[in-house]
């Protein structure tokens, strides 16, 4: 299997199944002198951690992360990155295989299982093998190192919507995000959220949802105009993550609703002398022509409800021959909840790999 790096400047490449015996990625381009240590990164997996409340999977991974190279103390007794590649691990230490063997000769629906199968004539049924969204913890890991090359930059996200139900954007509040088990910064909405939840998970059912993020401090000129666009990637990065079915960049898919008056983002002159300019809206999502402007970089994404559901669904086996399934295991009712830190760390990954190319084109 190929194509399991991602970048250019700033590269990722992971490895690892979900019931193996561990995960891991390889940081390559990382600047030298950046401080990094493991307490960095694992404030950040933390987030994305398994069986923290009942609204996500009960599988029991502590994630705890080891670097393993890139890293030295320096003249000032700091660990900082060294330029060489970073080597990253997570091991995997609640592995339920059985879990997976009565349904190991059939297709289920929604997952990937079928089109590894047709590509590769071989799959892994185990939590989906290198399918599984356990990848996405090094995704995480590695989006804590890029959040640092970045200087002055601050990614975070949100999620807006659940099922049907989205949040009042007037109530946004980033504080309340950390409050509910959601990541939702409308406080009123999180607590709706858990009682209809609620009733998706006891039905053995599943439910879509559509994380925002937003990155600030970037500055202006990041990507290019053409085939290096920086909405380009930011949209492939997001979309490389599990279950994400669709992506949009500022007013995204509204902006079709919009005249070209209301859609336009007005400038006015910078308060400084030299400083950029003044917008007066965003719906452009802080990038214009493939290239920032200053602004808050803002993307949605949308996740699709997780495939592994209790309910009977009609499929096909390896042979071909029709039957039916039932997933059962440990699962997320809502994936979309602890896609709101993965979506963060792609979003870094990609500003960290474009502020690389940028400096070494502009200096």
């Amino acid at each position: 299997m190929s194509h399991n790096t991602f970048g250019h400047m700033f590269r990722l490449t992971t490895w690892g199944e979900s019931h193996g015996a561990a995960i891991g990625c390889v940081v390559d381009g990382c600047p030298p002198g950046i401080p990094l240590t493991e307490a960095d990164i694992q404030a950040h997996l933390d987030r994305r951690r398994p069986g923290q409340s009942r609204y996500t999977t009960q599988r029991r991974e502590p994630d705890q992360v080891r670097i393993l190279s890139g890293v030295y103390v320096d003249d000032a007794g700091r660990q900082v990155t060294t330029g060489t590649p970073i080597a990253l691990q997570i091991e995997n230490v609640d592995q339920r295989s059985k879990d997976y063997g009565a349904i190991a000769e059939k297709f289920r629906p929604g997952h990937a299982d079928y089109t590894y199968w047709a590509k590769y004539g071989i799959r892994d049924p185990r939590g989906g093998g290198r399918a599984s969204a356990r990848e996405t913890a090094m995704r995480v890991a590695a989006g804590a190192i890029a959040r640092k090359v970045v200087p002055g930059m601050r990614v975070r996200g949100a999620l807006v919507q659940m099922g049907p139900h989205g949040i009042d954007r007037d109530k946004w509040d980033w504080d309340e995000v950390a409050r509910n088990p959601f990541f939702c910064p409308d406080r009123d909405v999180a607590a709706r959220w858990a009682d209809y939840l609620d009733g998706i998970r006891k039905k053995g059912s599943s439910i879509g949802a559509v994380v925002e993020v937003v990155a600030e401090g970037v500055p202006a000129g990041l990507g290019a105009p053409i085939y290096g666009k920086l909405d380009q990637d930011i949209a492939a990065a997001l979309m490389s993550i599990n279950a994400v079915k669709g992506v949009e960049i500022g007013a995204g898919f509204a902006a079709a609703a919009l005249t070209g008056e209301e859609n336009a983002d007005e400038m006015r002159p910078a308060a400084e002398g030299g400083a950029p300019p003044e917008f007066l809206s965003n719906n452009a999502g802080g990038i214009l022509g493939g290239i920032s402007t200053g602004q808050p970089i803002v993307a949605r994404f949308a996740v699709k409800p997780t495939s592994s559901i209790l309910t009977s669904r009609r499929t096909i086996d390896r042979k071909g021959r029709a039957t039916e399934i039932i997933t059962k295991g440990r699962h997320d009712p809502c994936v979309g909840i602890r896609a709101v830190p993965v979506g963060e760390a792609m979003l870094a990954i990609v500003l960290a790999d474009h502020y690389l190319r940028h400096r070494a084109q502009v200096g």
